[in-house]
């Protein structure tokens, strides 16, 4: 990507970051504002802080069976959170790239093809887990009927169409065969290579082929996104008396969508404004203020939890950011990783 490109980018996430900033802002009251922040129960996000470390421990756990054990836990665990900080202070995904940078600086390495493409599958099992908990939101929430068996549609699709493209990551022929069929059908598909991204798709998924890593993965998966949403349904308490569990797998879904616009700084102004319109769904957004301020204070924990655990990171990797800098050009330079889509969305927590 030329320089120019990226500036262009990252001065198109900048102009999102600030219109979705304004957007917010002008529905507060700031009398309101003063008064919800002095009855806030504050006390509620140390036991957030805490869930949230667990979730970030299984997440580590996860990546350390993609790479087979190539890292100890804890290197598995500093380098990811060092990737999380990386990715929200800059944007287009670069934490993903130091990872891969991070994980071939061990002894032995980790090859770096092999690291590009757990953070592949990661994202996909990410996003299983963001549908489920959007398919889970409307299914427990009070929402009409027809909503909520969207939402059990949505699940089954879900999970059905996961484990569709790991059977066909071991059956190319097949796969090729099925997407050729419905590039035929609907000739605007050539013009984003779909065949190119589905093999792109299926390298990522190959991994997942070996039944032992596919459950190993899922398993994960499903406990460091069940500490993401307790995390969440107990931080609701700061500002509600009756937290949903329905209401927080919509926002955390919604917050996970809002961290995957790639060009964004740190999801400023669209990581509240998509929690308040999760909340708006089931009724915690009214009065707006309380659901922005809630909304920003997911965000600050988030971003605190990241930032203490990425320092942590740093400090035990031994680096310096201009050597983790230079790494990262180094490894975006690499011809063996161009084809492997990892500077790109993402919807890790």
């Amino acid at each position: 990507m030329t320089l120019l490109k990226r500036w262009r980018i990252w001065g198109l996430g900048l102009v999102v970051s600030l219109l979705a900033t304004f957007f917010v802002v002008r529905e507060l009251d700031l009398t309101l504002l003063g008064q919800a922040l002095a009855q806030a129960r504050f006390i509620y996000i140390l036991p957030c802080i805490a869930l949230l470390l667990i979730g970030l421990l299984a997440r580590a756990v996860r990546w350390r069976g993609l790479l087979s054990g190539g890292l100890t836990f804890w290197r598995s665990f500093h380098i990811m959170n060092v990737a999380y900080l990386v990715n929200g202070v800059l944007p287009l995904r670069m934490g993903e790239v130091a990872r891969i940078f991070l994980a071939s600086r061990v002894n032995p390495p980790v090859p770096m093809v092999k690291t590009a493409v757990t953070v592949v599958v990661e994202r996909l099992l990410d996003l299983l887990a963001v549908v489920m908990l959007v398919a889970i939101g409307l299914i427990a929430g009070d929402i009409p009927p027809e909503l909520r068996s969207a939402g059990v549609v949505m699940g089954v699709l879900g999970l059905g169409g996961f484990l569709t493209l790991v059977f066909l990551s071991r059956q190319r022929d097949l796969a090729h065969k099925l997407i050729k069929w419905v590039v035929a059908i609907i000739p605007p598909l050539k013009r984003i290579h779909a065949v190119d991204l589905l093999d792109h798709f299926l390298d990522g998924l190959a991994p997942l082929a070996n039944i032992r890593t596919l459950f190993s993965a899922l398993l994960w998966t499903g406990i460091g996104w069940l500490f993401s949403v307790m995390a969440g349904y107990v931080l609701m308490y700061t500002f509600y008396d009756n937290p949903s569990w329905s209401a927080t797998c919509l926002y955390i879904a919604a917050a996970a969508f809002a961290i995957a616009v790639p060009a964004t700084i740190g999801s400023l102004g669209v990581y509240e404004g998509s929690i308040l319109i999760a909340l708006n769904f089931l009724g915690y957004g009214d009065p707006a203020t309380i659901a922005i301020a809630f909304a920003a204070i997911v965000h600050g924990v988030n971003v605190l939890v990241h930032s203490v655990t990425g320092a942590i990171g740093f400090l035990h990797e031994g680096i310096s950011l201009g050597q983790l800098s230079r790494g990262v050009r180094d490894v975006q330079l690499d011809p063996a990783l161009t084809t492997i889509p990892i500077t790109e969305g993402s919807t890790n927590a």
